[in-house]
């Protein structure tokens, strides 16, 4: 025994770890349960209800695009891909589909 040095149990065998790697198990199961409520869920149910809007769209609908745009739906591509929006009387517009961010109540346009 040194004066400096106090005796070291090194060679004592380490405390098992409490749990027994469940802990590590269930904080993991508990992120994967806070991600899929709070971030997958939610966006699925949006991107479900978007393209269920684009495959009720029709000629006549009154629509606000993404980029701010008002107008009412003129034609519908064969392609079916890409709308012609009426902004007035002599304006049209052709734009994606999917540039669509929802269809307005009829009588939007007269009453702007």
């Amino acid at each position: 025994m040194s004066l400096f040095i106090s005796n070291a149990y090194a060679n004592a065998p380490a405390p098992a770890p409490a749990g027994g790697g469940w802990d590590l198990l269930i904080m993991l199961v508990a992120f994967g349960l806070i991600f899929y409520f709070l971030i997958y869920r939610p966006q699925a149910k949006r991107v479900k209800e978007h393209k269920n809007l684009m495959s009720a769209l029709g000629k006549g609908d009154e629509v606000l695009t993404q980029g701010g745009l008002v107008g009412r739906i003129a034609k519908i591509a064969d392609d079916k891909d890409f709308v012609a929006i009426a902004l007035n009387d002599t304006t049209e517009v052709t734009v994606q589909k999917s540039a669509i961010a929802a269809v307005l109540p009829k009588g939007t346009m007269k009453s702007l």
